[in-house]
């Protein structure tokens, strides 16, 4: 079991939901990515998704798309994303799933991005346009290098395909509230709660809800069903207002205790 397994698995002997954050790896740049990422330790994440930046993304709404852009700019590539990595192990054991794309990956070596992702620390990966059918490859090298592979899933997913997610996820099982791109919202659907009843009532893997999370309501409203809430854009957001300025932490951290605390009414 990685730190991810074990994070949930602590969560729910507490009766908290986990809070999943999420950030661009390189925005503003990779030696400020680490000071955020320690942060949101500080603040109560529970565990921290690193996106490595892609010119190319199909998930990724505008908050997204522009810090990609913006560490992108920065020169912010795969090394540069694990040196990242090795950076937070030497300080923190927050659980670490890198995100990203398929195409990044297998310019790299697929086999070789999954034996030094899991050597500089991450536990788990999302690559974003791999589906279950055409995961054998990227499975069995993340397999071998003790990786868990988190899937997505949409309201749109057939009962076959949740079922081969439930089987093929480690981790988690990220669960989508909504089609379309990321991007913070103001209420939650019904498909979500749904979509995460369903893939419940086939594992017992933790599930968690992403896209359109933006505040403690929302986290509040998603732990009541799911075993966590994953927030993104709003995060990004904070992180491009008061890039540059010595409130930039202080920001990330009060956004982001404030978020936990809606976790803590599971």
């Amino acid at each position: 079991m990685t730190r991810i397994g074990r994070r949930f698995s602590e969560l729910k002997k507490l009766g908290e939901g986990g809070l999943v954050t999420f950030i661009t790896a390189g925005d503003p740049n990779i030696e400020t990515t680490l000071k955020i990422i320690l942060e949101l330790d500080k603040a109560g994440a529970d565990v921290v998704e690193i996106g490595i930046p892609f010119s190319d993304p199909i998930a990724d709404g505008p908050s997204i798309q522009a810090a990609s852009m913006r560490a992108l700019a920065q020169g912010t590539n795969i090394p540069a994303v694990l040196g990242l990595v090795q950076g937070v192990r030497r300080e923190s054991q927050i659980p670490i799933v890198l995100m990203t794309y398929y195409n990044p990956v297998f310019h790299y070596g697929t086999e070789r991005f999954a034996q030094d992702a899991a050597r500089a620390g991450a536990d788990g990966v999302i690559v974003t346009d791999i589906i279950p059918e055409e995961a054998a490859v990227w499975k069995k090298a993340a397999d071998d290098a003790e990786l868990d592979t988190i899937f997505l899933l949409a309201p749109t997913s057939r009962e076959d395909r949740i079922e081969k997610v439930a089987n093929l996820a480690s981790g988690f099982i990220y669960c989508i509230s909504r089609t379309g791109i990321t991007g913070a919202g103001t209420e939650m659907s019904l498909d979500a709660r749904k979509l995460a009843e369903a893939v419940k009532g086939r594992t017992d893997k933790p599930v968690a809800v992403g896209f359109g999370i933006s505040n403690r309501k929302h986290v509040q409203d998603v732990c009541s069903y799911a075993d966590g809430a994953i927030v993104g854009s709003v995060l990004v957001d904070t992180i491009a207002r008061y890039s540059g300025t010595k409130e930039l932490l202080e920001n990330v951290h009060k956004l982001v205790k404030s978020l936990k605390s809606g976790t803590l009414d599971k």
